[in-house]
């Protein structure tokens, strides 16, 4: 299966979708366009049972997503009015939400926007190449895509708070040392790396998948002995078969 919205492809093959964002001349900078092409295409994928694992990656040789599409911001009658149109529709609820795993596959500028959709994927991979920022606080700004909650998850709380206020930018080394990113390879075997995770991670049974990550997210969300509570639970259901 192959089709196409404006601004993201969506292909299909042997139970993976890959969801790529299609908007090279602009560095595939996220407008409302792919805002709500991003909403089609991920409620799609939701409702194909068959798939397993899911790509998300960039077209163009100059990056992953360059962040908000800022050009959008001089044709609204504010800054403020023009973000709560870009929320209208909740694209990362609905990305943090997608009962299969994610990949993200990542190249050149990931930066604003681009590294929240990354944030809320799996697993990222990243390229030699890439380069990572959020620059919101430069322009008076709060990231407001999932940015200040998901960089504690991922990061110390120094780390995140270094990074989202001074607004620098961080080489692919830096990020995975500091757990921003968890794997690397370069820019010309990524996208061979990427399919071949999201291959392994399709030939997981989904019921494990399932209760494995909701389980990680109650050991960031719930009091230690709650969630292990909740861990010792899945695990007997699993043994025994049983549904979550």
């Amino acid at each position: 299966m192959s089709s196409a919205w404006e601004t993201v492809l969506l292909d299909v093959e042997d139970a993976i979708a890959t969801v790529t964002l299609n908007r090279p001349d602009a560095i595939n900078a996220y407008n409302v366009q792919m805002r709500d092409d991003l909403w089609d295409v991920l409620g799609a994928i939701d409702a194909m049972p068959d798939i397993r694992s899911v790509i998300i990656n960039g077209t163009g040789d100059r990056g992953f997503c360059s962040g908000a599409d800022l050009t959008e911001f001089g044709t609204a009658p504010s800054t403020s009015e023009a973000r709560q149109v870009r929320w209208e529709r909740d694209v990362f609820g609905r990305l943090a939400n997608l009962r299969v795993p994610t990949v993200a596959s990542l190249h050149g500028h990931v930066i604003g926007s681009g590294l929240e959709i990354a944030m809320l994927c799996d697993i990222r991979v990243a390229s030699e190449d890439c380069r990572f920022r959020m620059p919101e606080t430069k322009y008076g700004l709060i990231p407001a895509a999932t940015g200040t909650q998901s960089l504690p998850r991922h990061l110390r709380h120094g780390r995140a708070l270094d990074f989202l206020l001074s607004g620098r930018v961080l080489n692919v080394d830096e990020a995975l040392q500091m757990g921003l990113v968890q794997r690397m390879t370069s820019r010309e075997n990524l996208d061979q790396y990427s399919r071949d995770l999201a291959i392994e991670l399709a030939a997981l049974g989904p019921s494990v998948i399932e209760r494995v990550r909701r389980l990680v997210g109650n050991a960031i969300d719930m009091p230690a002995e709650q969630a292990r509570q909740i861990e010792l639970t899945m695990a007997l259901k699993a043994q025994t078969g049983s549904p979550s």
